[in-house]
């Protein structure tokens, strides 16, 4: 590969394996991507992978035609971007092109490729696939590759296999603490579809949440629940702990324990100081654990609509108590408010200064499920407008626009009925 072309390159698509639902699921794959290469990225040069999702099929497709949809794919490409948007670590959508082969799944439906890049596509799953392949030497091989690409400084410490282990479960928890502050629910939390970097990879049945729910459930094809919004922190330490298993050939068991006993407490951290900006605090304290929590109880009591109450308590003062009239139980909100109002006036910052903080940690619009099927309808008929203006608030989504006022407020009462799957 010379600068930006593609000349005499080979595309390739990768074996992994993993747990699916809790469950060993044996040897899987990139059954409808295919890498291109890698490019620089950025004045550091840093390299990215380049890949198509949905061109076709590959060694890994199975008994699938290694095609994609075009509704998937645009919420694949819409919602990368907007998880970028958001500050969370993510693949990223370069485009999206259509074509005029249609794909057969319950009906003809429209396909579409999605050119999505990332800093790397190692998953968990491809550790697990040579661990239980009984091919330690591959994974000794994976394990320097990902640290020679993208922690060189580390080639030559004696405890870089620990260090790589310790950096996957860190950037885990921090991802995972982010998806939850914002409301975001993957959906399908296999082994296959973690990053080793932490980055948020495979869109297929997210969803964010409109009420308040713990529970909530966006992949229809979860009939236990196991990836419910609540459970996101806990399996991903179980996934962690899959793929901690993979380095019992490069770590000894108390390196391998050490490492994953780093995750609850980074996770706390990152979150408490995430939700403690979101509240409009300068600094998390253990006091405002109770705070925290008293909110979220009577959010999901009331079922109170999550990415638009926290826009709006960017407003809130002794003044503008507007907010107060989304819940059931105002009496229950207001002693909530008061000791809310205490704390934040005990701070050393002004109400305006505290209000355009918080505006940069709430955002004005997620990519709610509505919204992309709105768009997807009309994409489907070849009007993609709808397409690039979430395209467009969803890249800055913590700017209010004009343009975009029908998705700052509640979603319609016909948004509850949507559901997703894991061919969605």
């Amino acid at each position: 590969m010379s600068g930006s072309h593609f000349d005499d390159t080979n595309s390739i698509s990768l074996v992994y394996s993993g747990h699916q639902f809790g469950q060993w699921a044996g040897q899987l794959g990139d059954g409808r991507a295919i890498t291109l290469g890698e490019l620089p990225v950025g004045e550091s040069s840093e390299l990215w992978d380049i890949q198509l999702k949905g061109a076709g099929k590959t060694p890994y497709s199975r008994f699938g035609d290694g095609r994609a949809v075009l509704r998937s794919s645009i919420r694949e490409y819409l919602c990368s971007e907007a998880m970028h948007g958001l500050g969370i670590a993510t693949t990223r959508a370069l485009c999206l092109t259509t074509g005029e082969t249609g794909v057969v799944r319950e009906t003809i439906e429209p396909a579409a490729i999605v050119c999505r890049v990332a800093r790397s596509h190692i998953r968990f799953g491809h550790f697990e696939h040579f661990h239980y392949s009984n091919n330690p030497q591959s994974v000794k091989q994976l394990a320097d590759y990902l640290i020679g690409r993208h922690f060189c400084e580390w080639s030559d410490n004696p405890k870089r296999y620990y260090l790589l282990l310790q950096s996957c479960v860190v950037s885990t928890a921090k991802t995972i603490a982010q998806w939850q502050s914002v409301g975001f629910c993957h959906g399908v939390m296999n082994t296959d579809n973690m990053s080793i970097l932490g980055d948020t990879i495979d869109y297929g049945p997210f969803g964010f949440l409109d009420s308040y729910d713990p529970g909530f459930i966006c992949n229809h094809s979860d009939h236990q629940g196991r990836y419910s919004f609540q459970n996101q922190p806990s399996v991903a330490l179980w996934n962690l702990n899959a793929l901690a298993t993979c380095f019992s050939s490069l770590l000894d068991t108390s390196e391998i324990t050490d490492c994953l006993q780093q995750y609850e407490n980074e996770y706390l951290s990152h979150y408490r100081q995430i939700m403690a900006k979101k509240l409009g605090l300068l600094e998390y304290t253990q006091s405002d654990e109770q705070l925290i929590n008293q909110l979220l109880v009577m959010m999901a009591n009331d079922r109170i609509d999550y990415t638009l109450f926290f826009r709006k308590l960017c407003d809130f003062s002794e003044q503008n108590q507007s907010i107060r009239d989304y819940f059931i139980d105002r009496d229950k909100f207001d002693l909530w408010s008061k000791d809310y109002l205490l704390r934040v006036k005990a701070q050393d910052i002004g109400d305006e200064q505290r209000q355009q903080a918080m505006q940069q940690v709430n955002p004005a619009y997620v990519l709610r499920n509505y919204m992309a099927q709105d768009a997807i309808k009309a994409a489907e008929n070849g009007d993609f407008s709808e397409v690039e203006l979430l395209l467009t608030i969803l890249k800055d989504p913590f700017v209010s626009r004009p343009e975009a006022e029908k998705y700052a407020g509640l979603p319609p009462d016909w948004a509850s009925e949507i559901t997703v799957s894991c061919s969605s």
